[in-house]
């Protein structure tokens, strides 16, 4: 019976102890700030369609307001327009680099007084260097920097979460322009996962 209750105490003990310095272990780490685990700088070149370039556009005004039409961008700094877009992702600034990957997604201009938009996309890689996704949501205010969120991804990117600097790079008129998209991605849990020995 002696023994029994000597094993049952040192067991006990044990599992005070251990449960106190994991806690003391987190305390630590907890406070420290995150560090950027990957940074990746790309560009993707919008070509609206304008009623004449069909054949070129990589995207389209899939809703406009009552003023408005959906060939050319409304008046109001372009407020009520939803914009859809298929974009080729290059790694650097000219739209004949070879293309690496598409941004897929949307934006919205939503304020009449102001011209600004909100922008969701996922950035598609399918390249030698990257494969998988990496989805951004965020207000974009138009200013010559501006951050949105990452918000996720998947294959090497999976779980991801950063935030993204976004500069117009380059405007044509209302029917092209170019977006540097300045990467900074971040290590929220420790997966055994092959993708975080890229992050």
């Amino acid at each position: 019976m002696g023994a029994t209750r000597l094993i049952a105490t040192v067991v006990l003990s044990l599992l005070v102890f251990l449960s106190g310095s994991s806690a003391t272990q987190k305390k630590k780490t907890q406070g420290l700030p995150r560090q950027p685990c990957n940074r990746m700088v790309f560009y993707f070149h919008d070509i609206l369609y304008n009623g004449q370039n069909a054949e070129n556009a990589t995207s389209a005004i899939v809703g406009a307001p009552a003023w408005g039409n959906r060939t050319i961008l409304a008046g109001q700094n372009h407020f009520g327009n939803m914009v859809v877009f298929d974009d080729p992702i290059t790694w650097d600034n000219d739209l004949h680099s070879n293309h690496v990957g598409r941004a897929q997604g949307f934006y919205l201009y939503d304020r009449k007084d102001y011209f600004t938009a909100w922008l969701g996309f996922s950035a598609f890689f399918n390249s030698t260097q990257h494969r998988g996704t990496i989805t951004f949501a965020g207000a974009d205010p138009l200013n010559k920097t501006r951050d949105i969120s990452v918000i996720g991804g998947t294959g090497d990117f999976f779980m991801a979460r950063g935030i993204a600097t976004l500069m117009t790079d380059a405007v044509e008129g209302e029917v092209y322009f170019r977006l540097r998209v300045d990467t900074k991605l971040f290590v929220l849990v420790t997966i055994d996962h092959p993708a975080f020995s890229l992050l």
